[in-house]
């Protein structure tokens, strides 16, 4: 079988959930990796069970574990061909340590945003250059600017760095990077302030993702920044 095959971090649930589907109709076969099995597996049997979706445990700061995932994934279907670096984290962060979560709560959110990615990109790059494959990243709008007092928004920011720095390694690779730039989207993370702001659905978020896919291959989308209509940042 030559269908190609669509990795995807922290897939059970909001964007990374949206994406899969929505790859699955295009005609990818999957791989969903994520903290917890039973959403994972369900989404998997979805989408037509193992010929078709491979679910996996793996955190993506667990370098072994997502090595593991992308060798099994080309052992089971022969090919890597997109990866979606999706998963990540958010608290509510005060550096004058008036609101917000204590600081020993921003280590998951540092490593889950930043090394995650990093790591995603080392685990998947190998494979996706056999196929001259395509790397994306889910950044955020608080990657574009000054949100005071917060440390989400500075990962994000080193995000736009990082798929900036892979894209500059992997020119003449055939390797097309993109990074996608949400603003505000309806999942579970959304801080109480902002609950009655504008925001995105996660599938209006999963078709700039295909958009980016679907380009023939001399075309590389490198940045895509969608807001819900009305966000002002």
């Amino acid at each position: 079988m030559t269908d190609p095959v669509f990795l995807i971090t922290g897939a059970s649930r909001g964007i990374g959930a949206a994406v899969a589907r929505q790859a699955a109709a295009a005609g990818h076969r999957l791989v969903l990796t994520g903290r917890t099995a039973a959403p994972l597996e369900a989404l998997a049997d979805e989408f037509g069970g193992p010929s078709r979706a491979l679910a996996r445990v793996a955190d993506v700061t667990d370098w072994t574990a997502l090595t593991s995932v992308v060798a099994e994934a080309e052992e089971r279907f022969g090919r890597l061909d997109v990866a979606l670096a999706n998963a990540g984290a958010s608290v509510v962060t005060s550096f004058l340590g008036t609101t917000g979560a204590p600081p020993e709560e921003w280590r998951d959110l540092v490593l889950t945003n930043v090394y995650g990615p990093a790591l995603t990109a080392r685990a998947t790059l190998p494979a996706l250059l056999k196929t001259r494959g395509h790397l994306l990243f889910t950044g955020s709008a608080a990657g574009r600017g000054v949100r005071p007092g917060n440390l989400y928004a500075a990962t994000k920011w080193a995000v736009t760095g990082l798929a900036q720095a892979i894209r500059a390694e992997c020119v003449g690779t055939g390797i097309r990077v993109t990074l996608l730039q949400p603003g505000l989207v309806d999942t579970e993370s959304i801080p109480p302030s902002r609950a009655n702001d504008p925001r995105l659905h996660p599938d209006d978020v999963a078709r700039a993702v295909l958009y980016a896919v679907g380009q023939p291959p001399h075309v590389d989308v490198n940045e895509i920044i969608v807001r819900p209509a009305g966000q002002r940042n």
